[in-house]
C-alpha cells in the first residue's frame, strides 16, 4: 500500500429552509494524508485543535472498518484543515468523508458514494454537510426507509458563497438545544414552499427566487437569540447585492450567495455589520467546487 492523501471540502448546511437535508460545498478544504507504517496502529501525527472534541477522521475509520468487517493496517494519518471548527462550515462532516475514504482506500474496498452517505449520516445524525463535502455542488439528503440518501441539486454554482467567520466557536449542541420541540403548521409549510423554490433556484440558477427561498422560521428565529448578530449581517448581505443570506449551519458564521462582481463588496459589508455588533470575525469569499471529494 502506497501513501495517499484524501481532500475534502468544507460545507454550509441548511441555506436558511432547508433544515438538516440541503447543504453547499465550500472551497475551504481538509486533508487527511495517509501513509503505511509497520507498528500496526493507527496514529495521528499532527494533532490540531478540536476544542476538546473527537478526531473524527480516525473515529470514522474504525466506523468504517467495522461496518466492512474488516481491520485496517497500521498508518501515521496527518490531517491539515482549512475549515474552522465549531463555525458552522462542516468540519465535521469533512472530517468524517475524509475517514471513511481513508478507510475504503486502505481496506481496498469500492464503497458507493450512497454507503458513504449512510455511514456518514449514521455518524453525524444527518447528512447534509456529508453529502456536500462527498458530491459537491448543492445537494439534498434524507434519512429513508433503507438508510441515509443524498443527491446533487446542482454540480455547482454561479454564486460567490461569502462566509462571514466569526473568531469565538459556538457548538451544535447549544444551537440545537435552544430549538423548540414543536413548531407551528403555518412555520412548516412557510418552509416546505421555500425549500422546493429553493431547490428549483439552486438547479435553474434563478438569482430573483433566492432571497425569497433562503427564508426561515424553523431554527433562526430561534437561535438569532444567541447570535444577536445574525439578522444585521443578512441584512447587510442583501443591501450590499447579495441575492441571498442565511445562517450558516448551526452558526455561528453567516453565510450570503452573491454574484462575482459584487462578492468583495458583500464580504466588506458584512465584517462592518459583525463589528459593528462586537462581533470579532472576517469575512471570506468562496467557490462552490464541483467536485468535494476525492483519493490522490
Amino acid at each position: 500500500m502506497q501513501a495517499f492523501k484524501v481532500h475534502v471540502a468544507g460545507s454550509s448546511a441548511n441555506l436558511g429552509p432547508g433544515f438538516d437535508c440541503m447543504a453547499i460545498a465550500l472551497s475551504s478544504w481538509l486533508r487527511v494524508g495517509v501513509t503505511p507504517n509497520d507498528t500496526g496502529a493507527i496514529r495521528d501525527t499532527n494533532a490540531s485543535d478540536l476544542l476538546g472534541g473527537a478526531n473524527l477522521v480516525i473515529e470514522a475509520m474504525l466506523t468504517t472498518a467495522s461496518r466492512l468487517g474488516v481491520t485496517l493496517p497500521g498508518c501515521d494519518v496527518d490531517i491539515t484543515s482549512e475549515i474552522p471548527v465549531a463555525r458552522g462550515l462542516g468540519s465535521s462532516g469533512a472530517a468524517i468523508v475524509g475517514g471513511i475514504r481513508a478507510a475504503a482506500t486502505l481496506s481496498g474496498a469500492e464503497l458507493t458514494d450512497d454507503e458513504i452517505i449512510d455511514i456518514g449520516g449514521e455518524m453525524e445524525g444527518h447528512a447534509d454537510n456529508v453529502a456536500a463535502s462527498l458530491l459537491g455542488g448543492v445537494t439534498a439528503a434524507m434519512r429513508g426507509s433503507q438508510g441515509y440518501v443524498a443527491r446533487r441539486l446542482a454540480d455547482s454554482s454561479t454564486w460567490r458563497a461569502v462566509v462571514f467567520v466569526p473568531d469565538n466557536p459556538a457548538f451544535t449542541a447549544q444551537a440545537r438545544g435552544i430549538l423548540p420541540p414543536v413548531i407551528p403548521l403555518a412555520d412548516a409549510a412557510f418552509n416546505v414552499g421555500r425549500a422546493a423554490m429553493l431547490a428549483l433556484a439552486f438547479r435553474e440558477q434563478q438569482p430573483a427566487l433566492l432571497r425569497e427561498a433562503m427564508q426561515d422560521r424553523l431554527h433562526q428565529p430561534y437561535r438569532s437569540a444567541i447570535f444577536p448578530h445574525l439578522d444585521p449581517i443578512i441584512a447587510a448581505a442583501l443591501d450590499a447585492g447579495a441575492d441571498g443570506a442565511c445562517l450558516s449551519g448551526a452558526g455561528p458564521s453567516v453565510l450570503a450567495l452573491a454574484q462575482h462582481d459584487v462578492a468583495d463588496e458583500v464580504a466588506q459589508a458584512i465584517t462592518a455589520a459583525g463589528h459593528a455588533q462586537r462581533v470579532s470575525g472576517t469575512a471570506t469569499v468562496l467557490t462552490v467546487p464541483e467536485r468535494g471529494s476525492w483519493v490522490e
